[in-house]
């Protein structure tokens, strides 16, 4: 009995503290550029979180005529 309640115990510890970021990509695209296209894998809780660091990313791709999205 004690092994099963150690087990219990231990799967709800390892649940409780295992995370739920998910994996989002922003491309950016910078046509007539050597570059072309590039693509940043990061990880975020929530989607907002990483439209806005594509947002970021995006004012810097203008800048070098691109653009960049999720």
């Amino acid at each position: 009995m004690k092994i099963i309640k150690l087990a219990v115990i231990g799967i709800t510890l390892m649940t409780a503290l295992s995370s739920c970021e998910k994996k989002y990509t922003c491309t950016c695209v910078y046509p007539g550029s050597t570059v072309g296209t590039t693509q940043t894998e990061f990880k975020a809780a929530k989607k907002a979180d990483a439209e806005t660091t594509c947002n970021s990313q995006n004012t810097a791709a203008k800048a070098k005529g691109g653009s960049c999205a999720l």
